[in-house]
């Protein structure tokens, strides 16, 4: 006797209730219905457990395991988080910009100067305080119950990333993210790392977000950047990422992620703390991290002088020049 067809078993929900799968669709167009998301795309942000009971209610007869196969194996669904990659603003010259950026780096690399990406990282704090993340431990670690601080325990971590030699300085400060901290960094990042290796090279390049500390248009920022050429001997060119563009400076995925994990579940206790364990973060790539405290406490409120203004310095570039500009090295005071 030939081997006898396979039989039996319990037909798929959807098929042996022809109206299950209109029933479920029609639930989550109910839900996506005025949403602000994509028209097209077509979501629900209830449980399948109360899809279920819903649908039981209708009359199906539904458990949560087949409604779920219905959901992801038939209906295409899938348990997905909203993704950011909308840019918040739209700028004209976003895609100019970006090719602009890239020839000054091609530039500057072709002539081994050197080329920096600049940015704040987000603001930690000091003291027994909770730090996401997970460490192995044969106790309990307990730390206070409120994150109650004040500007003393606000650690600003600011970063100045070499794209070409994959090392960094990490600046920290207590007290506010200022211009001249993001000057101050640079010059410590020049002492540290930067003379040993580009002491003849006679420009860099900052490339930088529009705002924070380094933005572009804070003329205290700019008239920074000038003294710090003049001490340098050395032009500096800057070069802003288009408004909503942040995540595309270098740093922020080649340095802060790494930073972040080598402070995961960290207690900062204390700024040292923080500097030793910023110091730690690498990567396969070689990625070399130098952490070191400010020597002052920065303050905001502080603007411009007019001698700046009334005699500004700059080279602005012809194209976007509210964007690209350098400060020159010799002496304007």
């Amino acid at each position: 006797m030939a081997a006898s067809e396979k039989k039996g078993g319990r037909k798929p929900a959807s098929v042996a209730q022809p109206e299950l799968v209109p029933a479920v669709e029609a639930l989550i167009e109910r839900d996506t219905a005025g949403s602000p998301v994509d028209a097209n795309i077509r979501w629900t942000n209830r449980s399948v457990g109360d899809i279920a009971e819903e649908l039981q209610d209708q009359g199906f007869q539904i458990c949560v395991d087949a409604l779920r196969r219905v959901l992801f194996d038939e209906l295409g669904f899938s348990r997905r988080q909203a993704f950011k990659d909308e840019a918040a603003c739209h700028f004209e010259h976003r895609d100019e910009q970006f090719r602009y950026i890239a020839k000054l780096r091609s530039r500057y690399e072709r002539h081994g100067w050197p080329v920096l990406s600049i940015d704040t990282k987000k603001k930690e704090i000091l003291g027994d305080f909770f730090h996401p993340g997970r460490a192995i431990t044969n106790g309990r670690v307990r730390v206070q119950d409120h994150d109650f601080v004040t500007a003393e325990q606000r650690l600003v971590p600011y970063g100045v990333y070499d794209t070409l030699r994959n090392e960094a300085l990490m600046y920290l400060s207590r007290g506010a993210d200022t211009c001249d901290l993001a000057c101050d960094a640079i010059w410590r990042w020049w002492q540290r790392l930067g003379k040993r290796h580009y002491q003849y090279a006679p420009r860099m390049l900052l490339l930088c977000d529009c705002g924070g500390s380094n933005g572009n248009r804070l003329l205290r920022f700019k008239e920074q950047l000038c003294y710090l050429a003049t001490d340098l001997e050395m032009d500096l060119q800057v070069a802003h990422y288009p408004p909503g563009c942040s995540k595309y400076n270098p740093i922020e995925h080649r340095l802060f992620p790494h930073v972040s994990r080598s402070l995961q579940a960290v207690v900062l206790k204390t700024i040292e703390v923080a500097r030793d364990f910023i110091g730690r973060a690498t990567t396969s790539l070689g990625l070399h991290v130098v952490a070191e405290i400010a020597r002052r406490t920065y303050q905001t409120g502080l603007k411009a002088t007019q001698e700046f203004l009334a005699n500004n310095p700059l080279r602005f570039d012809t194209f976007l020049p509210n964007l690209n500009y350098t400060a020159p090295w010799y002496s304007w005071l």
